[in-house]
C-alpha cells in the first residue's frame, strides 16, 4: 500500500463505533483528515488498507488500523495528551473492563435495534434493556463528572455516541435517570464533543 503523508480517519458519518474515535481524535486536537465513507460504498484506497472492508478505519502513513478499541488505543499512546487511560495498570485494567463492558452490555444492544434486518419484538426487547440497564447505573454519574473517573476517559469516548443516538433509538430516559442526564449535558457542551460531530449526527438531535 502507498504510504500516505498525512493521518486519515476513513468514517462512517452515522456509526457510533466511527463516532468513538472521531470523539478521541477532537479531544487530543489531532490534525486529521475525516473521510466519510457510506456503508457499501467504500473507496479502492480504504479497500487497499483495509481487507474487511469496516469502519473506522485509521491509516498514518503505511500503517492501517481498522478495529475502534485498537485504534482509540494507539491515539492514546500516538497523541499522550491529554491522556485518556489512567497511567498506572491496575486503573488501565479497569478502565479496559469498563470499555469491554459496554461493548458487552449495551453496544450489542445498539446494534440490534439498528440493525434493519432485526425483527420488531427483539428491537421492542433491546429498547427496554438499554433503557433500564442506563437507568440502573444512572446514580454512579453523580460521583463524579465523567463515568467513574475525575477526567474524561477512553470510556467515555465509548458511552457518549450511545447517549447521543437514544432518541435516534427510540429511548427516552425517566426523571430517576437525571445524574445521567446531566452528564450527557455536561458532555454534549463539550466543544471537542461539538467538534466530533458528523453532519449526520448533528441532525440526531
Amino acid at each position: 500500500m502507498a504510504a500516505t503523508n498525512r493521518l486519515a480517519c476513513y468514517s462512517d458519518p452515522a456509526d457510533h463505533y466511527s463516532h468513538r474515535v472521531r470523539i478521541v481524535l477532537a479531544e487530543k486536537s489531532v490534525v486529521v483528515e475525516i473521510i466519510d465513507v457510506e456503508q457499501g460504498r467504500f473507496p479502492n484506497k480504504l479497500l487497499e488498507a483495509n481487507p474487511y472492508g469496516t469502519l473506522p478505519t485509521l491509516v498514518d502513513r503505511d500503517l492501517a488500523l481498522y478495529e475502534p478499541t485498537v485504534i482509540m488505543e494507539y491515539l492514546e499512546e500516538r497523541y499522550p495528551h491529554p491522556p485518556l487511560m489512567p497511567v498506572y495498570p491496575v486503573a488501565r485494567g479497569n478502565t479496559r473492563l469498563l470499555m469491554h463492558r459496554i461493548q458487552r452490555d449495551w453496544c450489542s444492544l445498539v446494534d440490534l435495534i439498528l440493525d434493519p434486518r432485526s425483527k420488531e419484538p427483539a428491537r421492542v426487547q433491546a429498547r427496554k434493556e438499554l433503557r433500564e440497564s442506563l437507568t440502573g447505573v444512572s446514580p454512579l454519574f453523580a460521583e463524579k463528572p465523567f463515568f467513574l473517573s475525575d477526567e474524561l476517559s477512553l470510556v467515555d469516548c465509548c458511552l457518549l455516541p450511545i447517549l447521543w443516538r437514544l432518541p435516534l433509538l427510540g429511548i427516552e430516559l425517566p426523571r430517576p435517570a437525571k445524574p445521567l442526564l446531566d452528564y450527557m449535558d455536561r458532555q454534549f457542551a463539550r466543544e471537542s464533543f461539538r467538534q466530533s460531530l458528523s453532519s449526520v449526527e448533528r441532525a440526531m438531535r
